[in-house]
């Protein structure tokens, strides 16, 4: 799985640590997800998601080899 959360961090100028308050995780868990080392629950994607102001589609991108 392919995020976006980085790149939609930095236009709000969020830390990781802010997001992972925001969202109820800890800071590590946002590490992880950036580095495509962690798939979120679908509770979680959506929390991020609303506080990116970014549809779940556009901040989780599915590779092909992930639907297979």
């Amino acid at each position: 799985m392919i995020t976006r959360i980085k790149e939609l961090r930095a236009r709000f100028q969020m830390t990781q640590a802010d997001l992972a308050k925001q969202v109820g995780v800890r800071r590590e868990t946002i590490v992880f997800l950036e580095k495509g080392e962690y798939n979120p629950s679908l509770k979680l994607a959506a929390k991020i998601a609303r506080q990116l102001e970014t549809p779940i589609e556009e901040v989780f991108l599915l590779d092909e080899k992930d639907l297979s």
